[in-house]
């Protein structure tokens, strides 16, 4: 049997922008070069896989600066969604269950919305 939880709109909203910071921060991630600092590119095929990656030219400043913004706005947002005063109401199973139900609250207001 499933338990219906009312979250609190402000846990929501959280939880929200936490997804959102975290879609950004991988989009940004994944458009950088791989390498932080300036590098030579390289391969090696003497492993169980061959690794290649070609030169990079590093991060910009304002990039890295980006990279960092984002980062420290997600872990303050997992901090407010995890330590949330919701959070003392339920324990146990319900919790993880609760959790889990957060963390997908916004597919169920939004159907289709990634198709």
């Amino acid at each position: 049997m499933s338990v219906t939880h009312d979250f609190p709109s402000d846990l929501l909203a959280g939880q929200e922008e936490l997804h959102q910071v975290r879609a950004e921060l991988l989009a940004l991630l994944k458009r950088l070069p791989w390498s932080v600092e300036p590098l030579d590119g390289f391969s090696d095929d003497t492993g169980w896989r061959k690794v290649e990656r070609p030169a990079s030219p590093g991060w910009t400043a304002d990039e890295q600066a980006e990279v960092e913004k984002l980062r420290q706005r997600e872990r303050e947002l997992a901090v407010f969604v995890t330590c949330h005063r919701f959070w003392s109401e339920v324990s146990g199973p319900d919790a993880v269950d609760a959790r889990m139900k957060l963390k997908h609250a916004h597919e169920e207001r939004e159907p289709n919305a990634d198709q």
